[in-house]
């Protein structure tokens, strides 16, 4: 394992390696952001939709 160069700063560092690795990581992620939930009523709804007839229902 090699050692980190006392003479690179942190953002050359992070561009050796996004060159190198690609920038895999997001800057932020969701729980950073604020997101609207998801509206779960709408994704039963779906799932209800797809029961085929003949395994019961409404």
């Amino acid at each position: 394992m090699t050692t980190p160069r006392s003479d690179e700063a942190d953002w050359e560092r992070r561009r050796r390696l996004a060159a190198v690795f690609g920038d895999v990581l997001p800057e932020s992620t969701s729980d950073d952001r604020d997101e609207k939930p998801t509206d779960e009523s709408g994704t039963d709804a779906w799932l209800r939709a797809q029961v085929p007839p003949h395994h019961g229902g409404d």
